[in-house]
């Protein structure tokens, strides 16, 4: 049997299984303790929001004034998070202090950091890499030489540098996990940039937060806005999330419309599904705009974060991309967050929250931009969409396995191996079918997201070597 007739003669689908099957296994099981519309909302989210004890501590921290100092441990710091957030260092130099740096193998880059900020720790991802940076350091004679390390033995040394109250974590993928993980047990803050902190390791990271007392601080647009939002909002207050998605390539496109060009035209659905019509952005961030997967997985983010339950987060579509998110308080008011796209906005929160500081940005016009439009997606277009909210329903491992295939489904589109547009998300599906007997919702460790992640990459993967590669499929 081919992966294509396996995926497309599944016995039951995912729904099927969460509405007959899960409930009476307990899996999807709604967490007491409601304060919203409907159930499955998480009493002790990853923000500070929601609680008594987090207006204390917003009103405490807020009371101290702006004149304060964080220090920070960056990770990622060669990537867009990290050269951002040391363009915030720049402008705010009495604010912050960088006390450790680790990148992947840009020891070019690396030394002009380490020689400009004076890390104690600066780790890269290779040995060779570690070298090159040592060699450079030498060679523009630093006077103070930080401690060179590498690999995973390096990004821990970073998360954990004693004197760092802050670890922004501007790493993609599960290398993020673990120093996150340790950097809470030091209960240090965590500015979160790496999505699979929460949506791989939420099981795992929620109680680690809530043992610590550590805040978690998004670093992201869509979810500053909300935290920005919730903000003197009191326990019980809020009623919905509602999550702004620019609609990616295919916004302008129908249902019908976008599965005929699939059949006709796959090449050209395969261009434009890695360009996005607001900007530019990486290849795998860009299709997964164009799936929609990238909100799904917000989806899943906002709920840890905020404990919103799935029923009470929605998505709406803002072409502008000026609104980054909304909520909706119980007495039904709307609370927006507008800015113009600048990832800098949401890093200099995540890093100074509760405090506002003053920052040389051009300020948001209005006017200039005149009209701001909104509409609901087509969950049949995207079916991307119900994935994420059927994952995150299931809980425990399996938003790991939603993650860990979309990641290996969406590489496998890149590299023109065969694979049509439309089956991203069926292979997605597959994963998810195939991992319902090995669900792990309790007790989930560290380990198991690991696992489960990496199972879900090769299965993606062996179901991709049976395709044909002289066949776009649709």
């Amino acid at each position: 049997v081919s992966p294509h007739e396996a995926i497309n003669t599944m016995k039951f689908s995912l729904a099927t299984w969460l509405i007959a099957i899960a409930p009476a296994a307990g899996l999807v099981a709604p967490i007491p303790g409601s304060t919203g519309t409907g159930e499955g909302w998480l009493k002790n989210p990853a923000a500070p929001v929601n609680t008594e004890a987090s207006l204390k501590k917003t009103l405490a921290k807020s009371l101290e004034g702006a004149n304060f100092q964080k220090r920070l441990s960056l990770l990622g710091s060669t990537g867009s998070i990290g050269t951002q957030t040391l363009e915030i260092v720049d402008a705010c130099p009495d604010n912050f202090v960088v006390d450790a740096l680790s990148a992947g193998n840009n020891a070019e880059l690396m030394a002009e950091q380490v020689l400009k900020y004076k890390p104690k720790v600066a780790s890269l991802s290779t040995a060779e890499a570690a070298n090159e940076l040592k060699e450079r350091l030498e060679g523009a004679g630093c006077k103070n030489m930080p401690k060179i390390l590498h690999g995973d033995e390096g990004i821990l040394a970073a998360a954990t540098v004693d004197s760092a109250d802050t670890v922004v974590t501007g790493i993609v993928g599960a290398a993020g996990l673990e120093p996150t993980i340790e950097a809470i047990k030091l209960k240090k803050d965590i500015a979160l940039a790496n999505k699979e902190t929460l949506i791989s390791g939420g099981p795992v990271i929620l109680p680690l937060i809530e043992k610590y007392g550590v805040n978690m601080l998004a670093a992201d647009s869509e979810h500053s806005a909300i935290f920005q939002c919730l903000q003197g909002v009191p326990e019980g207050g809020l009623r919905r999330i509602i999550l702004t998605a620019s609609g990616g390539a295919f916004r302008d496109f129908s249902k019908d419309e976008l599965f005929e060009l699939c059949k006709k035209d796959p090449r050209m659905v395969q261009a434009k599904a890695t360009t996005h019509p607001n900007w530019d952005m990486g290849a795998k961030i860009t299709l997964d705009s164009a799936t929609m997967m990238n909100k799904g997985l917000e989806v899943i983010e906002a709920h840890y974060l905020f404990g919103a339950s799935y029923d009470d987060i929605d998505i709406v579509i803002h072409p502008q991309s000026i609104v980054h998110s909304m909520v909706e308080t119980q007495d039904t008011s709307c609370l927006a967050q507008l800015g113009w796209a600048d990832m800098r906005l949401p890093i200099v929160y995540s890093v100074s929250w509760p405090h506002r500081l003053k920052m040389p940005y051009k300020p948001l016009d209005l006017a200039e931009l005149s009209t701001l439009t909104f509409m609901k997606p087509d969950h049949e277009k995207y079916p991307c969409i119900r994935l994420a909210y059927e994952a995150g329903k299931m809980g425990g491992t399996m938003t790991a396995v939603l993650n860990a295939a979309n990641e290996a489904a969406n590489e496998k589109f890149r590299e023109d191996v065969g694979l049509g547009f439309l089956d991203i998300p069926k292979l997605i599906e597959s994963a998810m079918e195939a991992h319902k007997e090995e669900l792990k919702t309790e007790d989930v460790a560290l380990e198991d997201i690991l696992h489960y992640d990496q199972w879900a990459r090769d299965r993606v993967e062996e179901s991709c070597k049976q395709l044909d590669s002289k066949l776009i499929l649709v």
